[in-house]
């Protein structure tokens, strides 16, 4: 292994020395407990305070719309049940999409159980929903619609404010899981009529363990963790101050400059899209234009399989991933993939290399690089090419 390059931003980022440089105070000095009254616990109730400001002036949203939670995923089923189990008299159906995060719809699955009637919409060949689509799915039962900002793992951008105005009109609550999106696109809940909102600091040089629910004022919706009075009465727990407080940071220098880093980002995407498509029997998964995260790219390379590339991926220093890094344990093809038409065998051939901060030029062609003869020599080995081969012989 002569190098790392790293490709897998849309799992996880690394935090930033400045974001850490402002946690580190609060695990050794600043340690109080928010809830006391001595002035070492005020020093940690001011630093939440100061994080929720980041986080609202981020979102464009108001201070005490925000709520500290242990990360996206529970940002997510507070978002997905509190507003199911607090609204059901007024109905008992929700609207997804079926190429949402699996914290997204393992919860409506259980909501499914519950007596909730979920209604998974279809997307496009790019992963887009059809709008005409989700209005002739809103019904006088419909609560809450849940669609994704931005996919992890094709990095297709819906039309959310399109979708939030829809939701505005028909009086429906609409949550959307933007954890991909953070620092990515620039966010306006209020403009975007985007009524409740998650996030997870580790997707924008944050820590890990800690998120973030945006919840319009005036929402009703039901409390996941019951226990003490933190963060208002909404959510239990002693807080986490440092991972709130890198939280905060991470935040605001992931909002300064997003037009700038996403045209750097868009640029060294293109390159290695480019490269890897000259690849034979290659195909880009997702959108190809504006509709997509600029830090995303989405491959599939017919007859082999993703996990033998990521393998071989990693013996040449190269960290990348065949799709969410929450299901990676599971032998079946990306759900998304095959919501967007893809057949199994070409589904299990994906590879998501997604860019960030410290990507460099040097990084990309070393990818295009060391891709092809890997791929090259994976097919060798690969009973469905010699198929293929022979088909093409006949």
């Amino acid at each position: 292994m002569s190098r790392t390059v790293y490709m897998d931003y849309a799992a996880t980022t690394y935090v930033k020395p400045e974001v850490l440089s402002e946690m580190m105070p609060y695990f050794t000095e600043k340690y109080g407990n928010p809830s006391s009254f001595y002035s070492l616990s005020r020093e940690t109730k001011k630093a939440i305070d100061v994080s929720r400001e980041r986080v609202s002036k981020a979102l464009k949203c108001e201070i005490n719309e925000v709520f500290f939670t242990g990360g996206g995923s529970e940002a997510d089923n507070w978002a997905i049940k509190g507003i199911a189990f607090a609204n059901r008299k007024k109905g008992n159906h929700i609207i997804t999409t079926k190429i949402e995060h699996h914290a997204i719809l393992h919860a409506c699955e259980y909501l499914e159980t519950q007596g909730f009637d979920v209604t998974y919409l279809e997307v496009d060949s790019e992963g887009v929903i059809n709008l005409e689509d989700f209005k002739n799915a809103i019904t006088d039962k419909t609560i809450l619609v849940s669609i994704m900002f931005a996919n992890n793992e094709i990095g297709t951008i819906q039309p959310i404010k399109e979708i939030g105005e829809i939701c505005s009109q028909n009086k429906v609550l609409f949550h959307t899981d933007g954890v991909q999106a953070i620092g990515n696109i620039e966010i306006d809940v209020k403009a975007m009529h985007i009524d409740l909102l998650s996030l997870s600091a580790h997707k924008f040089y944050g820590p890990k363990g800690i998120g973030a629910l945006y919840i319009k004022r005036g929402v009703k919706i039901d409390n996941l963790i019951h226990g003490g009075g933190q963060e208002r009465a909404r959510r239990a727990g002693t807080e986490n101050i440092p991972g709130i407080v890198g939280l905060g940071k991470a935040i605001e220098l992931a909002v300064s400059d997003i037009e700038e880093k996403n045209k750097r980002l868009s640029s060294l995407r293109d390159k290695l899209v480019e490269g890897l498509l000259n690849i034979p029997y290659s195909k880009l998964n997702g959108p190809k234009d504006s509709k997509r995260l600029p830090g995303n790219a989405n491959i599939c390379f017919k007859f082999i399989e993703g996990e033998s590339i990521l393998l071989s991926l990693d013996f040449e220093g190269v960290c990348a991933s065949s799709g969410s890094a929450c299901t990676s344990g599971s032998l079946d093809p990306s759900h998304v993939l095959l919501a967007i038409g893809l057949p199994h065998e070409i589904a299990h051939g994906s590879l998501r290399l997604t860019l960030g901060e410290s990507t460099t030029l040097e990084d990309v062609e070393y990818v295009i690089q060391v891709l092809p003869p890997i791929i090259k020599r994976l097919r060798d080995m690969s009973p469905l090419w010699e198929d293929f081969l022979k088909g093409e012989k006949k």
